[in-house]
């Protein structure tokens, strides 16, 4: 069975073909994960996606911090 992390992956891999409705999911995420997980989803994020959605992955990942 897929852990949560492993979904929301999944989700935003279907997803990145659309800016707001990535964002929408990415914001779902974090709010769904626990600390160590929005860290490891962050790596992965940046990873896969800073060449498209730079700006949405450190508006996302900033507003985190600040919670």
């Amino acid at each position: 069975m897929a852990t949560m992390l492993e979904y929301i992956k999944t989700i935003l891999q279907k997803v990145s073909f659309d800016k707001q409705l990535f964002e929408k999911e990415l914001k779902k995420a974090i709010g769904l994960l626990v600390p160590g997980e929005v860290k490891q989803l962050k790596s992965w994020c940046y990873e896969k996606f800073s060449n498209l959605y730079l700006s949405v992955l450190n508006r996302c990942f900033y507003r985190r911090k600040l919670a």
